[in-house]
């Protein structure tokens, strides 16, 4: 996997994936951004969720549940000092389905979590990663 980050101006900066897709980040108005797309930070955050969204989503569909929604929320916490790391990060799943079992969505949870995910995995060994889990049958 390759990338390229290109600065444009004062915070504010495009990346480009090897599967050929851009985004813009930016850094606070305290360090010159203004506010154009999310902090490289965030951008960890977001990528962990997405991948432990993926694989709770995709483990689901193998086991022949219908899942109509996921969204995980992501709280982290970060270092006060410098390097500013995460320290703590809860993923809390709200998964939607028809029929959708606790015993199902638990497992994809926790296979994300120690097997597949590998952006959780990751940066499970600096921080203190945790899971949980909501269910809602669709109507």
């Amino acid at each position: 996997m390759q990338a390229k980050v290109r600065w444009l101006e004062n915070a504010l900066f495009v990346g480009e994936s090897s599967s050929g897709h851009a985004l813009v980040m930016d850094g606070p108005p305290e360090h010159g951004g203004r506010n154009l797309g999310p902090r490289p930070m965030e951008m960890l955050v977001l990528g962990m969720g997405a991948c432990a969204a993926f694989d709770v989503v995709h483990i689901l569909q193998k086991a022949r549940q219908s899942v109509t929604d996921c969204v995980v929320q992501v709280d982290a916490e970060r270092a006060d000092e410098v390097p500013a790391v995460f320290t703590k990060i809860h993923l809390h799943f709200l998964v939607e389905g028809e029929g959708l079992k606790d015993a199902a969505v638990k497992r994809a949870v926790n296979l994300s979590a120690e097997k597949y995910c590998s952006a959780s995995i990751m940066l499970g060994k600096t921080a203190e990663v945790t899971h949980s889990f909501e269910v809602t049958q669709s109507k």
